[in-house]
Formats: C-alpha cells, structure tokens, sequence
C-alpha cells in the first residue's frame, strides 16, 4: 500500500501542477493586487533592542526645526503611510580559495625476550619456529589533500518605492515594499523590506538598501521564461529522494 501511496505521489503533484498551467493557457501571468502589507497574516510587527527613553530638548524660540532640510516643510518620509523610495545597487564578487595538506607516517615494533620463564616453552607452543624479540610490529601511513574555491559574482540595480509600516519607540521605521512589471507573458517582482534611521534618508526621500537593517531583497518573475528554466515536478522530486 505505501508503494503505490509514494508511486502516486509523484503523479498528483504533477497533475496538480499541470492543471494549474492548462487553467491558465494562453493567459498571462495575474498581477497581486495593490493591498495594505500589514493586512498579510504572515506579517509581524518589528521588535528591534530600544534605547533608554531620554527627556526630549528644550525648544528653542526658532524657525528651524532639528533634522529639517527646508524652512516650510520636511518632505521625507516619517511617519506610518509615507512612501520612499529604495535604491538598491547590488554589486558583490567575492573569491575564496582553501587548501590542505596532511600527512603522518608511523611505526611501532615490541618484544618479549623473556617473560616469568616461559622463554623455554616457545618452541612447544609455536613449532615452526619463534623470535621473542620481535613479537609485534605495526607500521600506518596517512594522507589528506584536499583543494576547495568559490567564486560569486552578482550586480542587482533597481529603484522600488517602499511604505513605512511601523514606527519603532526609538524613531526608527520600518519600511515595506514590493514591485511588479509584466512584459507580454513574463512577470517581474521585486520585494524590499527593512529597518531604517530618519537621519539616512536623503533630501530627495531616497535611501540607499545598505542603509536597511534586516534588509530583506528579493528579485525573481514567472512567466512562460522562467516555466522553460524551471525543472519539472519530477525531476524536483527524485533530485530529493535519490541517493546518489
């Protein structure tokens, strides 16, 4: 019964990937509707380590406001429902190269020339004939060689505008973002998150994605491209389960 439960396994998920496909025949892929991030049940409020609460300064007889960048009116984004937007420019190439070599040889002998008398009784017990003196003998050798390298390259540059979400005790906020294009039967996401300080935006409401704590960047797309890229159902599944 368990084989034919793990022989037809393989074929729903297929089926069930399959009728998703047909259902969508010839149609594009759906664009996610414009919804409100913290209305996703996986969504969670940001806890972040907080600093002592501090006795705010005293306010001055001035015009100007602390952390403003224009006389009438702060346009960075500061509290809950403000946009911004992420520049995120992505350019990593990191190479790392090990090498290890290990060797040991060794050779170990002992002998019992004579022991509580019984030297005279070797003969009787071993006929063919034996040395006390060399009784045991032992030699090993060991050896590791081992080469390993890694190479990765990647260059990611995008602009995506984000909500904030939260506003952390501290002054900090928490920023949410996601973007979609569609071009003919290919769909592009993109999705960026993270915590961010007032004082990092720019003047021009940008900040930059190494200025994110927790930053969370994701960039992929479904379409007829990436159905073509993708491996079958199949092939996933006996990748998991083959041993060899």
């Amino acid at each position: 019964m368990k084989r034919l439960v793990l022989l037809a396994l393989p074929l729903a998920m297929a089926a069930c990937s399959g009728a998703e496909r047909l259902s969508r025949l010839g149609d594009p892929p759906e664009m996610a509707n414009v919804t409100n991030p913290t209305a996703d049940p996986r969504w969670r409020p940001v806890t972040m380590p907080m600093p002592n609460p501090q006795d705010p300064p005293l306010a001055n007889n001035s015009l100007w406001r602390p952390g403003s960048r224009t006389f009438l009116r702060d346009q960075r984004a500061a509290a809950v429902g403000d946009i911004i937007t992420v520049l995120v420019a992505i350019q990593d190439d990191a190479e790392l190269q090990n090498r290890t070599t290990r060797s040991r040889d060794n050779s170990e002998s002992m002998g019992v020339p004579r022991l509580l008398g019984l030297d005279a009784s070797y003969g009787r017990l071993f006929p063919g004939g034996f040395d006390p003196s060399n009784m045991v003998q032992g030699n090993s050798t060991s050896g590791v060689n081992g080469t390993g390298a890694t190479r990765r390259s990647e260059s990611v540059t995008l602009r995506v505008a984000a909500t904030v979400t939260q506003t952390l005790p501290n002054g900090n906020l928490v920023v949410t973002g996601r973007q979609q294009v569609r071009v003919n039967s290919e769909l592009r996401d993109l999705t960026v998150g993270g915590v961010i300080r007032p004082q990092d935006i720019a003047s021009d409401n940008t900040v930059r994605h190494d200025r994110l704590a927790e930053a969370r960047i994701a960039y992929g797309g479904r379409g007829t491209i990436s159905d073509v890229q993708r491996p079958r159902v199949g092939q996933e599944l006996l990748d998991v389960i083959l041993p060899f």
